[in-house]
């Protein structure tokens, strides 16, 4: 049997587990999931998925999402 773990990865090195996967260049709140287009506002938390990373060890596969902040500039785009 093989467990499969998703985490995020924040800036600041934090991580939070996620129940689902995510792929890279995504758009996702702090919580990890993702937004949807086009936004409401560009004042908000919003990030970006930068890096997928899977590490594999015997019975868990591990998938960590390194995210980046997005400002409120590269918002403007999704509004």
């Amino acid at each position: 049997m093989t467990l499969y773990d998703f985490f995020i990865v924040f800036p600041d090195g934090e991580t939070r587990e996620i129940e689902h996967q995510l792929h890279p260049g995504d758009l996702i709140d702090m919580n990890g999931f993702p937004l949807r287009l086009p936004l409401p506002t560009n004042k908000m938390l919003a990030y970006h998925v930068a890096r997928k990373r899977t590490i594999e060890e015997r019975g868990t596969v591990t998938t960590l999402y390194n995210l980046e902040q997005l400002s409120a500039n590269d918002l403007t785009e999704y509004l």
